[in-house]
């Protein structure tokens, strides 16, 4: 009987990365306090694919330094929600997950 309940928390942990839980929140409009999802925007991650890779952005008019900033912008600007901070669990899944769309 010990070998099921292994099996099953083993199979539930590798449907549950980082990069998935990053996913449900990109396709949550109440995400950070917002009225829109990132995927109102970016439908299934369209056009970041490249996002990932990249050290510094130009959005909106500004530059910004690294990924969380511009997840952050658009959460505030586009989203019109609460700003995360960069070592949050919720920004570092958001992260993983756009950082999985280039591969």
């Amino acid at each position: 009987m010990l070998t099921i309940p292994v099996v099953f928390t083993l199979a539930v942990a590798e449907h549950h990365t980082p990069a998935d839980r990053g996913k449900t929140h990109f396709n949550n409009p109440d995400f950070a306090g917002g009225k829109r999802s990132c995927n109102s925007c970016h439908p299934n991650g369209k056009g970041l694919e490249d996002t990932g890779t990249k050290s510094s952005f130009a959005i909106m008019g500004g530059q910004q330094a690294s990924l969380e900033e511009v997840i952050n912008m658009c959460i505030v600007y586009a989203n019109e929600g609460n700003v995360l901070k960069v070592v949050a669990t919720e920004m570092q899944e958001i992260v993983s997950y756009i950082k999985s769309l280039g591969k």
